[in-house]
């Protein structure tokens, strides 16, 4: 059975149909969590939605792993995932009221899809390598799957508090290679992924969160009767807000990602590093954005409330904290234009009683502008950890202080 299931690793490995159609749910869940935040602008409010976004993610980035060794143009791989699209988009229908009346709607979900789809692999590959790594998997998803029911059925803080725990499980296990007494435990070089496909999808999801962006912006600019300067000023700043980090991301370091992702000796690393812990944060980012662009439109030319003023400033902050870390992990470089366009977006927060809402949005956009302009002006990150690994081998080769240092 598992060799009429697993992918044909013989060529490059692209994202199917139906993965990209498993990811409309999405787009609904992102839209969800955007809402969530705008009718919660406060400090809770937020941390609330960081945690909902984490839950959103895990499901998502696991079944990632699953359609990356396995076809999912074979009908039994094919039908599993249109079972976890209709228990996405239960969990997703329930994200609003997630921490009131429909919190076991979202558990129940979750761990729906999370333990269904590993008892489904355990059982699909008897005798492969995999199984193993699937069976120590499952252990620990049960683990946070009784976190998840048991926050859905406790009140206020501590709902919270479980969820939390079920969250760092899960994040957790898989930095101790899923270690289970008597099972052992996984190493990243076990975990035999294709670099380009995982890339791909990280990308796709990215997107997802973009759109939302763009349609916040189009809604918006709808819903202006008459439409006036400030509103057709508050759109364009939006539209460039999206197009800025757009181009951050997808200019150069998506594809020279895949690539090095591609060509790595331990591609189940920089899959668990740079793609499936660290892309949450940048796509937090993005969707603290699309709530931003909606608070500007409201009031674009009044000075911005706290809350708007926290999510203009932060949501670029967190795309570029989000950045740097992805490309540090890949390149293993400093990037220090996104470090320091993270730091004149905290210096900013010193004109908030000073100017309007769509001033500070646009001071915020230019920033990302910048970074983007200075990523083209100079050396890429992969131009640069070449220099640094050569340096580095030539170092070790003479024996020199920085053999010491490896």
């Amino acid at each position: 059975m598992n060799g009429s299931l697993l992918r044909d690793r013989a060529g490059e490995q692209r994202v199917t149909n139906i993965e990209l159609f498993f990811d409309l749910v999405y787009v609904f869940a992102v839209t969800q969590l955007s809402h969530h935040l705008l009718e919660h602008p406060t400090v809770e409010g937020a941390l609330q939605t960081a945690l909902l976004l984490a839950i959103v993610w895990l499901p998502w980035a696991y079944t990632t792993w699953v359609t990356n060794w396995f076809d999912p143009e074979r009908i039994p791989i094919r039908s599993l995932l249109v079972v976890l699209m209709l228990a996405s988009l239960v969990m997703s229908a329930g994200l609003p009221e997630a921490f009131d009346a429909r919190g076991l709607m979202v558990a129940a979900a979750l761990v729906a899809i999370q333990v269904g789809r590993t008892v489904f692999v355990v059982l699909a590959i008897p005798g492969d390598p995999l199984q193993r790594n699937f069976e120590r998997i499952l252990v620990w998803l049960l683990i946070s799957g009784a976190l998840y029911l048991a926050g859905a059925y406790a009140h206020g803080h501590a709902r919270e508090v479980l969820w939390l725990l079920g969250v760092a499980v899960d994040l957790g296990s898989a930095a101790v290679g899923f270690f289970v007494p008597g099972l052992g435990r996984s190493h990243t070089d076990e975990w035999t992924i294709e670099g380009g496909h995982f890339a791909e999808r990280c990308q796709l999801f990215v997107i997802i969160a973009l759109g939302e962006s763009i349609v916040v912006t189009g809604q918006a600019l709808s819903n202006q009767h008459p439409i006036q300067g400030h509103d057709v000023a508050a759109f364009v700043t939006a539209l460039a807000g999206s197009v800025a980090l757009w181009w951050v991301y997808f200019d150069r370091s998506a594809s020279e990602g895949a690539r090095m992702i591609a060509d790595s000796d331990d591609p189940g690393r920089l899959g668990r590093n740079a793609y499936h812990l660290i892309h949450p944060i940048m796509i937090a980012g993005i969707i603290v954005a699309a709530a931003a662009d909606e608070r500007v439109f409201e009031h674009p030319s009044v000075h911005a409330e706290t809350a708007t003023a926290w999510m203009v400033l932060g949501s670029p902050a967190l795309f570029l904290a989000g950045h740097a870390a992805f490309k540090a992990i890949v390149w293993r470089v400093v990037p220090w234009t996104r470090l320091a366009a993270v730091a004149v977006l905290a210096l900013l927060a010193i004109a908030v009683p000073h100017v309007s809402a769509l001033t500070l949005a646009v001071l915020a956009t230019l920033v990302v502008i910048a970074v983007a302009v200075t990523d083209r002006l100079l050396p890429h990150a992969s131009t640069l950890s070449q220099a640094v690994r050569s340096e580095s081998s030539t170092s070790a080769a003479e024996g020199g202080p920085f053999d010491a240092a490896i």
